[in-house]
C-alpha cells in the first residue's frame, strides 16, 4: 500500500492514521535517506497512539520510550550504533516482546537484530515538501485492514 504525502502534517496524519491499527508488540521498520520524513511519521504515530510531549529522533540515545499513550512507543535509531551489541545490552528483544510499538530508524545498521516479522514502511521524497510511503509487511506480519485506514485518512482529507 503506497501514499503520496504533500505535507510534513501529511506524512505526521498518515503515521496516526496506522496507530489506530497497531497490536501490542507490532514493529515497524523506517526506510529512507537523512530527510526523508522518518521522524516526521513517527511524531504523527506518536500522536495516534495518544502519546504526550515531544517525539524527538533517538539518535543520540538508541532508544526513547514514550509510554503515556494506548501502547508503549519504544522509538529506535541505529543510525550511531557501533556494533549489534549494543542493541543487547540495551536489552532491545525485551522491548520488543514488551507489550508496545517499536519503531526501528535506521535497520540497516544491525539487520541481524531486526525480528522475523514486521512492517517496512518506505519513505522517499518527492519533490520539495512531499513523500511517497509505502507500506510492505515483512514475514508473518499480518495484513493491514486497507479500507480502515483509507477511510482514516478520507476522514482528515487526504488522499491516499
Amino acid at each position: 500500500m503506497t501514499f503520496l504525502s504533500k505535507s510534513v502534517a501529511q506524512t505526521q496524519a498518515i503515521g496516526a492514521a496506522l496507530a489506530g491499527q497497531l497490536r501490542p508488540n507490532d514493529v515497524l521498520v523506517l526506510l529512507g535517506d537523512m530527510g526523508a520524513g522518518k521522524s516526521e511519521f513517527t511524531r504523527g504515530l506518536a500522536r495516534g497512539l495518544g502519546v504526550t510531549g515531544y517525539v524527538t529522533s533517538p539518535t543520540f540515545t538508541i532508544m526513547q520510550l514514550h509510554d503515556s499513550g494506548r501502547l508503549p512507543l519504544y522509538h529506535f535509531d541505529w543510525y550511531r550504533l557501533e556494533s549489534v551489541e549494543e542493541l543487547y545490552e540495551l536489552s532491545m528483544e525485551e522491548y520488543l516482546q514488551g507489550g508496545g510499538v517499536a519503531v526501528i530508524e535506521w535497520p540497516s545498521r544491525a539487520e541481524e537484530a531486526l525480528p522475523e516479522s514486521y512492517l517496512a514502511i518506505a519513505l522517499e521524497p518527492v519533490g520539495d515538501d512531499g513523500r511517497r510511503i509505502s507500506l510492505t509487511p515483512v514475514g508473518g506480519f499480518r495484513a493491514l485492514d486497507e479500507q480502515a485506514l483509507l477511510a482514516a485518512l478520507e476522514r482528515k482529507e487526504l488522499i491516499p
